[in-house]
C-alpha cells in the first residue's frame, strides 16, 4: 500500500501570506528625510544668530570699555601737548578732537577727556561737548554727553552726585571749578537762567533700554571767561538718545565683506592646510567683525 502523495511547495511558492485581518492597521509609513535637511539648516541659523548677538552684547558691555580707553590715552596725550604749547582750543573743534579734561572725584571719574561733538561715534571715544553751546568755563551754558552702559561709562554713576559736589574742567582758558546745584531730566530740563556760566552733564536714564535723560546742573565758581561767538549748529545725530543713520551704510558694507571672508575662509580650509588658513583667516575675521559691531553700536542710542 502506497501513502498518498503530497504536493511540495516549490521555491516560487517559499513566501508566506497571511490573510488581512479586517480592521487591523497599517503599517506607518517610513518618515520622510525631506524636511531634516531644512530642520537642520534652520538650526544652524539660529545658533549663528545667537552667537553673533552674544557677541555683539560682550562687546558692548566687555570690549568697547578697552576701545574707549584706546581713544582716551591717545587723546589725553594730544590734549596734554596742545596745553603745554598753548594750541587748545577755545571756540569751535573738529568733530572728535579734544576740547577739555574732566575730573569728577564723587564718582571716581579722572582725567576724562571730553571730545568734541556728541554723536554716537564722538561718544565712543568719551565724554562730548555739544556743539552748540559754550565750553565749560565759558559764559553761558555747557553741556556735555557721556554714555551710561557702554564704552566706559563714562557718566554712569552722575545721579549719586548731590548738591556741593565739585566737578572740575580743565580747557585751553584755563582750570575751572564747578559747584552741582541742581537735577532734572528729558521732562524737566535744569532752568538757572541766575547762573552767568553753567555746566550740565546728560546721560541715559537706563542700562537697559533708555527712554529719557538724567540732568545734572552746576553752577561755576568764580568769573566766566568770554567764548567765541557763531557756535555751529547742532546736528540730528547730536541730539540725546539720537541714533547715527550714517553707520547703516557702513554696517552694511562691512557685513558684506564679513560673509565674504568667511565664504573664502570655508574655501580655504577645505582645499588648503586647515591649520595654515585658520591662522591666515582669524584675525581677518576678527577685525572685520570688530568693524560690524562698531557701526551696529552707532546705531543704539548715543547715550546708551
Amino acid at each position: 500500500m502506497t501513502a498518498p502523495a503530497v504536493d511540495r511547495p516549490t521555491a516560487e511558492d517559499d513566501t508566506l501570506v497571511l490573510p488581512a485581518v479586517p480592521g487591523a492597521p497599517s503599517a506607518p509609513d517610513a518618515p520622510s528625510g525631506r524636511g531634516r535637511p531644512r530642520l537642520a539648516q534652520a538650526g544652524w541659523a539660529a545658533t549663528l544668530l545667537s552667537g553673533l548677538l552674544l557677541g555683539f552684547a560682550v562687546y558692548l558691555l566687555a570690549l568697547s570699555p578697552l576701545q574707549e580707553g584706546h581713544y582716551q590715552s591717545t587723546s589725553y596725550q594730544t590734549f596734554r601737548y596742545q596745553l603745554a604749547n598753548a594750541l587748545a582750543p577755545t571756540g569751535p573743534a573738529p568733530d572728535g578732537d579734544p576740547v577739555a579734561v574732566l575730573d569728577i572725584p564723587r564718582i571716581g571719574l579722572h582725567q576724562a577727556v571730553v571730545v568734541e561733538g556728541t554723536t554716537g561715534r564722538d561718544l565712543m571715544r568719551g565724554p562730548g561737548h555739544r556743539r552748540d553751546t559754550a565750553l565749560p568755563g565759558q559764559s553761558g551754558a555747557a553741556v556735555l554727553f557721556g554714555r551710561g552702559t557702554s564704552f566706559g561709562s563714562p557718566f554712569g554713576r552722575i545721579s549719586e552726585l548731590r548738591v556741593g559736589d565739585k566737578i572740575e574742567v580743565t580747557t585751553g582758558q584755563g582750570q575751572f571749578s564747578y559747584t552741582v546745584n541742581a537735577y532734572g531730566d528729558g521732562a524737566h530740563p535744569i532752568l538757572d537762567a541766575g547762573a552767568p556760566a553753567r555746566l550740565v552733564l546728560v546721560t541715559s536714564d537706563s542700562g537697559w533700554v533708555p527712554t529719557s535723560t538724567v540732568l545734572i546742573g552746576a553752577r561755576l565758581d568764580g568769573t566766566p571767561q568770554p567764548g567765541q561767538r557763531g557756535r555751529p549748529a547742532q546736528l540730528a545725530a547730536d541730539h540725546a538718545l539720537a541714533q547715527d543713520t550714517g553707520a547703516l551704510a557702513a554696517l552694511q558694507l562691512w557685513s558684506a565683506g564679513l560673509l565674504g571672508a568667511v565664504l573664502l575662509a570655508t574655501l580655504a580650509v577645505r582645499r588648503w592646510h586647515r591649520r595654515a588658513a585658520y591662522l591666515a583667516f582669524t584675525p581677518v575675521l576678527a577685525a572685520l567683525l570688530w568693524a560690524c559691531y562698531e557701526n551696529a553700536a552707532a546705531l543704539l542710542p548715543n547715550l546708551y
